[in-house]
């Protein structure tokens, strides 16, 4: 039997023997090397040409997010998985245009917990369980061919004024301070700050304003002009 080889980046050592104390009672499943951060992912990888990377998205003393970046661009042929509590859209967003194949929530059943890394290793994309159904999840779906994130703004389609938002947002203004911009009532801001959320599938302006940042930080080339209404 051909074992899916894993390499497990997690700071907390109690979660890390925990880890490798269950992976070891799978008869197809071998944890070929641990690692307390990322900073030797590079020569771990080719020491011990792992599968699958199991990575903690909140290691203190590395960017959980630049390891996966530095990982794919090396050994791109590497599956990774992100396990994490539960994890923000936006974060989730972030990591699957990095590259990451699937998400394991640390609250997750032991079953759920194999299954990922199974399904993972066959090539199948995994979200977290809380974001299957929703909008984002469509989102996400139609980004991950291209992990452009043009094509997300193509699939929620906002209009000019709630880019105009989404853009003044990004760069700390208040309600207040956008109404009197656009020359608009703070009703109708707070209305289209409302349908950027739901459109977008966040939560909070701070989570706007970080998709905005990434997003404007990942094109590649101007846009065509398109014609959108108010």
């Amino acid at each position: 039997m051909k074992k899916i080889r894993i390499l497990l980046i997690e700071d907390n050592r109690l979660l890390r023997d925990g880890i490798v104390s269950m992976l070891k009672t799978q008869p197809d499943m071998q944890v070929v090397a641990t690692e307390a951060d990322g900073e030797n992912n590079s020569s771990a990888m080719k020491k011990h040409k792992p599968n699958i990377v199991l990575l903690d998205l909140g290691l203190q003393s590395q960017s959980s997010l630049q390891v996966v970046k530095l990982v794919k661009r090396d050994f791109p042929e590497i599956k990774i998985i992100v396990m994490d509590l539960i994890p923000h859209q936006a974060d989730v967003l972030e990591f699957v245009l990095a590259g990451v194949s699937g998400f394991i929530l640390k609250d997750a059943n032991i079953s759920d917990f194999y299954k990922t890394i199974r399904s993972v290793s066959e090539g199948i994309k995994v979200l977290p369980p809380h974001l299957t159904s929703s909008l984002f999840s469509q989102i996400v779906k139609q980004a991950v061919p291209a992990f452009k994130p043009s094509l997300i703004e193509e699939s929620v389609r906002m209009t000019k004024r709630e880019l105009e938002v989404v853009g003044l947002i990004s760069e700390g203004w208040t309600n207040k301070e956008i109404a009197q911009n656009l020359h608009l009532s703070t009703y109708t801001v707070k209305s289209h700050v409302h349908n950027i959320l739901e459109k977008l599938a966040l939560q909070t302006r701070v989570q706007i304003a970080k998709y905005a940042h990434f997003s404007n930080s990942n094109k590649t080339q101007p846009e065509t002009p398109q014609s959108v209404s108010d």
